[in-house]
């Protein structure tokens, strides 16, 4: 595991607060020394199937959820219902054939695809893209 980024543990998880207006993504453009790049998380097998864990990356705190088949999906940790950062406490299921992922609070259902509340058209959480690359989760900040 790299210095900058680390699984937390399932028992340390802690929830901090944020202020929304700092969380909106900005619209202006982004200098080239701060464009997305591919971040080593951990090892694939650091992650359980239909199991949600939370990691930093990059200083952001991010739910990864490992599918049956390898497949690792990325989505930030901040629940915008329950206004904290709980969603790798989430419950992993389906919906229409797509997989998600329910707040652990207030159970709304997110696509782990496109991060759409399934529930409400309102809310929706930031998904991030992930692969898998020699036994290594990567995700794009």
């Amino acid at each position: 595991m790299s210095i900058e980024t680390q699984v937390l543990e399932r028992e340390s998880t802690t929830t901090i607060r944020i202020d929304q207006s700092k969380r909106e993504p900005s619209r202006r453009s982004v200098p080239a020394s701060r464009q997305r790049q591919w971040q080593r998380v951990c090892r694939l097998d650091d992650l359980e199937p239909l199991w949600a864990e939370a990691a930093l990356v990059g200083g952001r705190q991010v739910a990864l959820v490992r599918m049956p088949d390898d497949t690792v999906y990325a989505l930030d940790q901040w629940d915008p219902h329950a206004r904290a950062n709980v969603m790798a406490r989430g419950i992993i299921g389906s919906r229409d054939g797509r997989p998600t992922l329910a707040s652990p609070l207030h159970k709304q259902a997110y696509d782990l695809g496109t991060g759409m509340c399934l529930n409400s058209e309102a809310a929706s959480v930031q998904v991030y893209p992930a692969q898998v690359r020699d036994g290594m989760v990567l995700v794009e900040l």
